[in-house]
């Protein structure tokens, strides 16, 4: 189930907006200002970010400019009354990917979300890993011969992160920033743990250690 956190003060909006996404089968928490923003991704890691701009306290811009400076990447969607073109190149500018305007159509803020998830490497399509196992993405499931093997969460972190960037070599950094919150300690032990865990599910010749570069998958 995919993750999506709400940066909205306008409660009424705030509540339509969670109910739709949950109808949707989308997993969601909200914040009010960019505080509270930041204290639940100190603890909690995301799909996507849905932002208004203009709340209280820091406000959308700033709050998406302090998150990348972590070097969070979350797909992120502005919705804003604003129409100053300068307004909306700060929130481009400030890593956003995508805007709407309010009154926002949910119909096609639901289809943004679905083309931006799928953008950024989250399919909401089955994956076949191999023969035995398949990996169901909306669901964070990994299933052998269509049941659920309950793998850890870091585990599913870790094959997501490779099936991204499945074209490229995920460097131990990129590990760690995937698995671990912000400031949050790591164990270069439990890295090696679910790399191996994963060898074990997809085959040892399917992901190769680049010494001292990083991983590659190859499916």
């Amino acid at each position: 189930m995919y993750k999506i956190l709400i940066l909205e003060d306008d409660e009424l909006f705030k509540e339509s907006l969670e109910d739709f996404l949950q109808d949707e089968e989308f997993e969601v928490v909200t914040a009010s200002n960019g505080e509270e923003v930041f204290e639940i991704c100190y603890e909690q890691k995301f799909d996507l970010y849905l932002f208004d701009i203009n709340v209280p306290i820091v406000d959308g811009i700033e709050t998406l400019k302090e998150l990348r400076k972590t070097l969070d990447d979350t797909p992120t969607i502005y919705l804003t009354s604003y129409k100053d073109k300068d307004v909306l190149k700060q929130g481009f500018l400030s890593g956003c990917d995508d805007y709407l305007k309010k009154p926002i159509d949910l119909d096609e803020l639901l289809l943004r979300i679905h083309s931006l998830l799928k953008r950024s490497g989250k399919s909401l399509k089955e994956v076949v890993l191999n023969d035995d196992f398949t990996f169901e993405p909306k669901n964070r499931r990994v299933l052998k011969n269509g049941e659920d093997i309950n793998l850890a969460g870091k585990v599913v972190d870790l094959l997501e992160l490779f099936l991204e960037k499945k074209d490229t070599i995920i460097t131990k950094e990129m590990i760690i920033d995937k698995l671990w919150n912000y400031g949050e300690e790591y164990s270069e032990g439990s890295i090696r743990v679910y790399i191996n865990t994963l060898k074990k599910l997809l085959g040892k010749d399917k992901i190769k250690n680049l010494k001292g570069v990083g991983y590659k998958i190859e499916l």
